[in-house]
């Protein structure tokens, strides 16, 4: 890394770091390797593994297990740092869901989460309001209001994601996203889009269509 650069490194290559040395025989380029293959080539299907999964590698103890999901939290973490200073105003579901893809792909339960922004549309904040599992999340309206009150949002977007792999909402999404809108106007706050996202395609409440990935 030092003679060539973080960016010339497979992904291998920098977990191999993370992990410091092989064991039995096997040399720890072995063991990332083995690690990446079992997380399908994915960083984003290795940083939601479990430790027990990660624990169950030969090379792989408990700290090294939690020194990967050490490394791979503060990743997605600088990415969300990334997103609040870039200041474009967000337009479309479009934008909704290839800024929130990298937190909700490949999850095996739904998460809601709320972005909060102001009246010209800028990212002020965003956080996961629920988490629930393979087939529902609850939506807590009041919870959301009071967070938007503090914030001073001018509107919100309400996301959450479909490990099913169809993006379609159910009765029980209409419901409460209705339940929502309701309790923000009461305080002049608007519901700008609620936005299901499945791993390849999305479907947008404000547009009532089903957008594929790009």
């Amino acid at each position: 890394m030092r003679l060539r650069g973080a960016k010339a490194l497979s992904n291998a290559d920098l977990l191999a770091i993370l992990l410091g040395s092989g064991t039995g025989g096997r040399s720890v380029i072995d063991v990332a390797q083995e690690l990446m293959v079992s997380a399908g080539g994915r960083l984003s299907l290795l940083g939601v593994m479990p430790l027990e999964k990660l624990v169950s590698h030969k090379g792989v103890g408990e700290a090294r297990a939690i020194t990967i999901a050490a490394a791979l939290e503060l990743g997605r973490r600088a990415l969300e740092e990334q997103v609040l200073v870039d200041k474009r105003a967000i337009t479309s579901p479009e934008m909704v869901y290839q800024l929130m893809l990298p937190q909700l792909k490949n999850l095996d339960h739904e998460e809601c989460w709320v972005l909060y922004l102001n009246r010209s549309n800028f990212l002020i904040g965003r956080e996961m309001i629920s988490s629930g599992t393979l087939e529902s999340t609850p939506i807590d309206a009041a919870r959301i209001l009071r967070k938007a009150i503090e914030k001073q949002s001018s509107y919100i977007i309400l996301v959450h994601n479909h490990p099913s792999g169809s993006p379609l909402p159910g009765q029980a999404d209409i419901y409460q996203t209705n339940v929502l809108r309701r309790a923000l106007s009461v305080v002049e706050i608007r519901l700008s889009d609620h936005v299901v996202i499945a791993d390849d395609s999305f479907y947008s409440f404000s547009e009532e269509r089903i957008g594929k990935a790009k």
